[in-house]
């Protein structure tokens, strides 16, 4: 994990400009959206958004609609900093966007947990005085690169954020894999799938299958087994330029694989899944200098009563 400097982009007009992405089917995401326009606009600051979205956000005739799409790749050309306000899908929605072009997300958490956003709902004044007064840093983290092999041949690559995960498509039936690091296996077994995580994604889907939470600052590949029927297959913490790699076997049913929990594809029985470390990091905006443990803490609840920390 790398921390920079905000070095905003200059729009073709040499005004400041902000892009936001919402969830807008929160109520709550609406009216901060609102609220986050009106700060940016009333600063001199240009807001973009996206056309889908517009019709669903009372926005004045000044913001800035543009169309996503193959014809229109990167719509955030030209603007310093990708606001996002919602929860953690809508976060990682906006980690494609911001991988694609570059630019540094800051995420508002409208959700539950929402490792990846810096600032919650009653931070929105906070939020955009940071943006006004380019009060942030930015903050480079792990990616990973996918790619599927059938019969040798690479049938299809993807990227993740969080996490690439292969999991059985029918619930009925285990699926029977092989995980491999650096060429070499490691265990073979009958389960639920398997997920290979970054440091980012060990609070997320890895978590949840008993993985380890792993600080951003560490730089490593994380492999944990989904609901393994095996005496070894626990969670493993390789370099971060390990090689990863997970084979559907032969016999067994179809698996599914899923980047970010947002795209899939079907894994016919024999396809070989291969995760390294991604060539192109996502960039988060940083408003605070709390510590991940402070963070872990917060968004989990835990209990912490009784701490003394270290005599002075």
């Amino acid at each position: 994990m790398t921390t920079t400097e905000a070095t905003p982009q200059a729009s073709a007009t040499g005004r400041r400009t902000v892009f936001l992405l919402a969830h807008t089917g929160r109520p709550a995401a609406i009216r901060s959206a609102e609220l986050v326009v009106q700060g940016l606009l009333r600063c001199g600051i240009g807001v973009r958004v996206l056309a889908e979205e517009a019709a669903d956000l009372p926005l004045p005739s000044s913001v800035e609609r543009v169309e996503a799409g193959p014809g229109n790749p990167d719509v955030l050309e030209g603007c310093e900093l990708l606001v996002v306000l919602g929860g953690d899908g809508t976060l990682l929605r906006g980690a494609e966007f911001a991988r694609r072009s570059g630019v540094p997300l800051l995420g508002v958490n409208l959700g539950r947990v929402g490792f990846l956003a810096e600032a919650e709902r009653d931070d929105l004044d906070k939020v955009v005085d940071r943006v006004v007064t380019r009060a942030y840093e930015v903050e480079e983290r792990m990616t990973l690169d996918v790619l599927v092999r059938t019969d040798g041949h690479v049938v299809h690559t993807d990227w993740a954020l969080n996490e690439a995960s292969v999991e059985k498509a029918a619930r009925e039936r285990l699926l029977e894999v092989v995980t491999e690091v650096d060429g070499r296996p490691v265990s073979r077994f009958g389960g639920d799938g398997v997920v290979c995580a970054t440091p980012t994604g060990s609070t997320a889907y890895a978590f949840s299958a008993g993985g380890p939470v792993v600080w951003p600052e560490v730089e490593a590949l994380l492999m944990v087994p989904i609901s393994a029927h095996a005496l070894f297959a626990k969670p493993l913490v390789t370099a971060p330029d390990s090689v990863l790699a997970v084979e559907v076997q032969p016999q067994t049913p179809n698996g599914v694989l899923w980047c970010d929990g947002r795209r899939t594809i079907e894994l016919p029985a024999g396809a070989r899944v291969e995760v390294r470390r991604g060539a192109v990091p996502v960039r988060l905006a940083r408003l605070h200098h709390a510590s991940f443990t402070d963070r872990l803490v917060a968004k989990f609840a835990l209990p912490v009563a009784g701490w003394r920390g270290a005599p002075h």
